[in-house]
């Protein structure tokens, strides 16, 4: 059991950083930093075409129960991204369109959520962004204590308090709020990559060869036979 504390004065990045990363699908970034990042493909989005970048406001509760999530609203600012999980599984809607009202206003860009959310259809009319791992009418209660604005484990990652949550159609991945700098020139690096490659297959250039796979494949055993001979030889 983590401590029940509030901390009220996290450093955030800087949102000049944070829009900058916000130009950047996932995949760019996930693919920037190493291939790391990624909470996991259960948090998926609730609506289709949102892309957001915000600093993590971090939630621990237990399941069932988001009185820490009312706690947390009091700590957020425009630009931040609330980010909840719970101390075990739980698939029950602990936040719905009344959470979502009070975060929009004071500037909050999303939820990103280990647990479910409920009203569903409302969130997606007033354009406020959520990816959770469950989607359940089940409600819940507020009487357990818990933490804002510590470490936790979302899926497969840790989460700080001012990491940038970046989140799109292709679900979430969390950059550490040290590594922000780096992520940008790597990302602004593979988009010139890939803008080079993309324009060379529409010149007609195979990935094989500008990717020089073909030593690879030769080196893995892999031959080139026609039809004729791949079945004369299958006899």
């Amino acid at each position: 059991m983590k401590d029940p504390v509030i901390v009220t004065d996290i450093v955030r990045s800087p949102l000049d950083a944070v829009q900058a990363l916000a130009k950047h699908g996932t995949a760019t970034v996930h693919e920037a930093m190493g291939r790391v990042g990624l909470p996991g493909p259960q948090f998926r989005p609730i609506q289709n075409g949102a892309h957001i970048a915000g600093n993590a406001v971090t939630v621990f509760s237990w399941p069932g129960d988001n009185l820490m999530i009312h706690a947390a609203i009091e700590q957020v600012e425009p630009g931040d991204v609330l980010v909840v999980t719970t101390n075990s599984p739980s698939t029950d809607g602990m936040f719905g369109e009344l959470f979502a009202t009070a975060l929009q206003v004071r500037g909050v860009r999303g939820l990103v959520t280990e647990a479910g959310v409920r009203d569903v259809a409302d969130l997606r009319d007033m354009g406020f962004a959520v990816w959770s791992t469950a989607i359940s009418a089940q409600g819940t209660v507020k009487s357990t204590p818990g933490a804002v604005n510590i470490p936790i484990t979302l899926g497969n990652v840790t989460v700080s308090p001012g990491d940038v949550v970046v989140a799109d159609d292709d679900g979430v991945v969390i950059v550490p709020r040290g590594d922000v700098e780096a992520t940008l020139a790597a990302c602004s690096a593979r988009l010139d990559k890939e803008a080079a490659s993309r324009e060379a297959f529409r010149n007609g250039q195979l990935g094989l060869d500008r990717y020089n796979l073909r030593p690879l494949l030769d080196s893995l055993g892999v031959r080139y036979v026609t039809q004729a001979d791949y079945l004369a030889e299958d006899r």
